[in-house]
């Protein structure tokens, strides 16, 4: 039986960015035994400093970078899921890798020709907000479950970890990662936190 997880991301986020390349790798060896299903949590609703605002809420004006992103890989998802996940790690490689500003439209575009996409269809599609709702549910729903940051990954067991894998220096060996951190997390509830100590900067 395949392990199913949710992993809650946010593509402004540098951790999200390195735990998208180490999953990814992870699939690639062991194939249908590991099902990820991507969940939407903007950052910028969590640091939101007004409590009555909600993002999804927002015009659907491409002011929110976050929005926009979400609407582009949502887009993408109309053209398959292989298209789905191109998007998703060519988005990741324009903001971390290339710096580019994921609100607009040039680099949205050229995210979707790196991954391959239709890119009339892509732009049609683009300019629908359907993704607002998904992006309501989903953050409604982690925070529910208690997901404060991102990358978060639950288990379908309820447990689950904020994760910050290094995007610098990525495992080397991802699936005996992967083993370690399925046996810590979803397999010892009695876990609450690890946390490195951080040394001061000289």
């Amino acid at each position: 039986m395949a392990e199913k997880i949710d992993v809650y991301f946010d593509y402004a986020c540098p951790w999200a960015w390195g735990s998208q390349v180490w999953l990814d790798q992870v699939r690639d060896e062991l194939g249908d035994d590991l099902e990820i299903r991507w969940k939407y949590f903007p950052l910028e609703q969590v640091n939101a400093v007004d409590p009555t605002f909600k993002l999804w809420e927002q015009p659907n004006d491409g002011s929110s970078s976050s929005l926009r992103s979400f609407q582009a890989v949502h887009a993408a998802a109309r053209q398959g899921k292989d298209a789905f996940e191109k998007m998703h790690a060519a988005l990741y490689l324009k903001r971390h890798q290339d710096g580019r500003n994921l609100g607009k439209q040039d680099v949205l575009e050229a995210a979707a020709a790196d991954a391959g996409l239709d890119i009339e269809e892509f732009r049609k599609d683009l300019e629908s907000d359907e993704v607002f709702a998904h992006v309501q549910d989903h953050f409604t729903e982690g925070t529910k479950l208690g997901v404060f940051g991102t990358p978060t990954i639950m288990f379908e067991n309820g447990e689950g970890a904020y994760l910050q894998v290094n995007f610098r220096e990525l495992p080397k060996d991802p699936v005996v990662f992967w083993e370690e951190f399925v046996t810590t997390v979803r397999d010892r509830p009695e876990v609450r936190e690890i946390k490195r100590p951080q040394k001061p900067r000289s």
